[in-house]
């Protein structure tokens, strides 16, 4: 093995690393092998420094994923004692901005259930379907695809959770709340049989594609503009919304799946105002101060 494929089977086997971080890693490090003509885990800061030169039409972003890719990878060949220098120094330092998430506001959320609710009282199965997906999207913050793909196993009996498998096969538990219990004991009534799947179609489970469908749909009917209402959209909702309520960073962390906190902390954007009232009320100083 290649020190390349050496450092994806640690990645694979060490951080749980999902197939498409891996091939997307191992595109990266190939491409840039190519570019320098010779073997990658040998290459100095001055033949790195032209790789920048030969990366500089690329989108900032995608510079930043390239190069976040090479110092983890001569990290490992200095942690495998194959280096003793890093020579990743001379690579470009691409100033990236990750854009904050769209946020649907409170009203925004309660229109959307109202619209949902008023469908689900004809017991259509579509509609109740799409009430009880809206629960577990805001309401437990799950990504489009953990939820489409759903086994009836993961449904929870006794305790108010559900097992979700999240990006890299990992398994975490989501609280239910006793909203999103009652919308998906109404579903069940009216669930199609003969599925291993929560949400069934036809031939295997509910797609992404015709969740962001139904969702949109839903919008239009809740006179909210379609563009701005996505699965990814109420997970956002959900993590804004907790955090407003004074939830806790690594609380939030759990619930959303994330592997890194750094994920996480993009959702400290809410309300300045109210991070500087909750210091002003909060902070041991204001209180004694009170007391004074």
């Amino acid at each position: 093995m290649s020190d390349i494929e050496d450092f994806l089977a640690m990645l694979a086997a060490e951080r749980g690393a999902a197939r498409n971080t891996l091939l997307a890693y191992g595109r990266d490090l190939h491409q840039a092998e190519e570019l320098l003509g010779g073997d990658l885990a040998n290459a100095t800061p001055a033949q790195l420094a032209k790789l920048g030169q030969g990366w500089s039409s690329l989108a900032p972003s995608t510079m930043a994923r390239k190069i976040s890719a090479l110092r983890q990878f001569f990290g490992f060949l200095m942690d495998e004692g194959e280096r003793e220098d890093d020579p990743t120094h001379a690579l470009p330092r691409p100033t990236t901005r990750r854009p904050l998430p769209k946020i649907l506001g409170h009203a925004q959320v309660e229109a959307l259930f109202q619209q949902a609710e008023a469908e689900a009282k004809s017991d259509r199965p579509e509609s109740v379907r799409m009430l009880a997906m809206l629960e577990l999207l805001y309401g437990s913050g799950l990504r489009a695809t953990e939820l489409v793909s759903l086994p009836m196993s993961a449904v929870p009996r006794d305790e108010p959770f559900l097992t979700v498998t999240g990006k890299g096969g990992q398994a975490r538990l989501v609280p239910v709340s006793k909203r999103a219990k009652q919308a998906l004991s109404r579903w069940l009534a009216v669930r199609p049989t003969g599925s291993q799947w929560l949400f069934p179609s036809r031939t295997k489970h509910l797609s992404r594609v015709r969740l962001f469908q139904t969702l949109k749909e839903l919008a239009v009917r809740a006179d909210l503009p379609p563009e701005k209402l996505s699965p990814h959209v109420l997970r956002h909702a959900f993590a804004t919304h907790l955090l407003e309520g004074g939830a806790d960073l690594r609380a939030l962390q759990t619930l959303l799946g994330h592997a890194d906190i750094a994920t996480t902390q993009i959702y400290t954007h809410v309300d300045a105002a109210r991070l500087v009232k909750l210091v002003n009320e909060r902070h041991p100083l204001a209180q004694s101060r009170r007391s004074d």
